[in-house]
Order: C-alpha cells, then structure tokens, then sequence
C-alpha cells in the first residue's frame, strides 16, 4: 500500500461551486503526486488523475527548458470591488483569468468584474475569460462581444460554449480568440478541436489529461498554442503542471499556474506562488507540520480512500481484459 495522505483546505472564496478542496496526496520514490479529481468525475474519469499522481510520485518528470512560468491571476466570480483586490494582490500578475458565465449572475455583474480587472492590471495587461462550456452560441456571440468591450480587448475566451461544433460556430463568428479546455480534457477524441478547426489555443491540465507525458504527447498533436492551466490543487499538484509548462518546446502564453492563492494554506512550506507574474520551476516537498494541520477529518479521509479503491480497480481489469 502506498502512502497515502488526504488533505481538505477551505477556499478563499467559493470556486467552481465548492468551498473546500480536498484530495489524496501519494509518495512514491520520486516524491509526492496529487489524486484529486472533483466529484463530478466518476471512477472511470478519475483513473486518469491517479495515472497523473503516479507519474509524479513514481517516475518524475522530464527535463525542463525553462526556469520561469508567467502565470494569470484568476479572478472568481465574485463582484467588482473584490475582483480589483484579487489582482492587486496577485503577485505581478500581468494576465488576469476572469471567470464568467456563473449561474444567477448577468452581463452587467460581468461587466463590471471586467471593468474592474481591466483598471487594477492597467493597459499593458492581457484578460481572458473563462465560461466552463454555459453559453449556448448565440448567448456566446452577445456576451463576447460587450465583454471584449468592457476589458478593453480580449486575449481570448476560454471554453464558452460545450461542444465542439458550437465551439467552431463561435469561432467562425467572433475575432476573439478560442480556447478549448473541457473539450479536451473531457473527451473522448480531444482531437476533434483540430479537426473541426474549433479553437485557437488548447488548455492542458496535467490530471485530467493522465500526466505530464501524456500532456506533451497531446500537445505534439494538436499542434496549436498550450496553455497550462491547474485544476485548483495544492502546490503538490501544481508542480506537475509547473513541470509540463517548463518541458513544453514553446510557451506563448501565461499559465493558469497561480491558484495557491485560492486556498487558505498548503501542504508546503513555501507555496508555488508568483513574484513579478511568474512562478519559479520548483518541485516543493510536502512539509510535516502543514500536512498535518490539513488532514482531513476521518469521514472525509474514507470516503476518499473508498473513490481511490474504486478507481485502482478499474484500472487493474482494464490492465486485465
């Protein structure tokens, strides 16, 4: 049995609809991996998150070519006052990922939030959005286009619509850039996107996607501009997606790398935090007493060993058939 830890740390604010992350960290004999898919992946989906934490625990990571990563500052949606306190407080950041689209909210809640991200990261600063796949094309169309207003140009839109021919629709109907991230992180045929010339750039995230090998095998294919881009874990997990952003042959574009700042505390003792927009290629260990303060309580700990269980099974029949 490895080893096995499950953390849960609260959130700094309400994100991607949960308060609290948790996950299962895993030591192996080259480090710490991260097993922490959200909960509405199911046993199948997880398997390849646990290929990605055993990568890292097991194998280690390629060599890297860089030694920086220029991050965004991702701005939750929350209202304008605190989207300009998120990015004053960013660490340099000088690209800003604001998310929109959220349930209950209008344009104008969006507007201002941009409004607002566009006045505290200056002229120079590069915005782009982030709608996780809840327009319908035409709502699309209408909201890029008053937003790429209200931010003073758009750097792109991030997965605004949830297929891949609405993708292409949009794209074929808007000069913003697109960017496909659930289109293909959670599909079936991730180079559907190229075919159907549905987006201009790709984001990768290193566990959904089965590791960092895998991501670069993907990216080598695709062939369009990566992003790297986190899936909210603590800094364990985010050096997986440090370590794909500094193997990538080219990286045009800041990384959605910076998302530390969302949680209340770590697993580390120096968190993979930006300083003057970047974060330095690091591969931090776990520190005991952060670790410990973040255990997770003995339900919650069950519960996580109970979907790991469930994954490593079918892993292991699909190892067998």
């Amino acid at each position: 049995m490895p080893d096995l830890r499950v953390y849960s740390i609260p959130m700094r604010t309400r994100f991607r609809g949960i308060t609290v992350r948790e996950g299962v960290l895993v030591r192996g004999a080259a480090g710490w991996g991260e097993f922490s898919p959200f909960w509405d992946y199911d046993a199948a989906e997880s398997a390849t998150w646990w290929r990605a934490a055993l990568e890292a625990a097991d194998d280690g990571w390629p060599p890297a070519v860089r030694t920086q990563i220029p991050v965004n500052v991702t701005v939750p949606a929350v209202d304008a006052a605190a989207a300009h306190r998120i990015v004053t407080a960013s660490g340099g950041c000088r690209t800003a990922k604001v998310k929109v689209a959220e349930p209950g909210q209008t344009a104008a809640d969006e507007i201002a939030r941009l409004e607002a991200v566009r006045d505290a990261i200056g002229p120079g600063g590069a915005i782009r959005i982030d709608a996780n796949g809840l327009w319908d094309v035409d709502t699309a169309l209408a909201r890029l286009a008053v937003l790429d207003r209200a931010a003073g140009g758009l750097e792109y839109a991030e997965q605004p619509v949830p297929t891949v021919a609405d993708l292409a629709a949009v794209r074929r109907a808007t000069h913003v850039p697109i960017a496909a991230d659930e289109s293909i992180r959670r599909a079936e045929d991730p180079l559907a996107v190229v075919r159907a010339h549905a987006a201009d750039i790709v984001v990768l995230k290193v566990q959904p996607l089965g590791g960092v090998r895998a991501c670069l095998a993907l990216a080598e294919q695709v062939g369009l501009p990566v992003v790297v881009s986190s899936a909210l874990e603590t800094s364990i997990g985010l050096a997986a997606g440090i370590a794909l952003a500094a193997a990538l042959p080219e990286l045009p574009y800041a990384c959605g790398l910076a998302t530390a700042q969302l949680l209340t505390a770590d697993v580390v003792a120096h968190p993979l935090l930006p300083v003057d927009g970047a974060i330095r290629v690091d591969r931090p260990d776990v520190d005991a007493a952060q670790l410990a303060a973040a255990a997770a309580d003995a339900p919650t700990r069950e519960r996580w060993i109970e979907r790991l269980d469930a994954v490593r099974s079918i892993i292991a029949a699909a190892h067998r058939a």
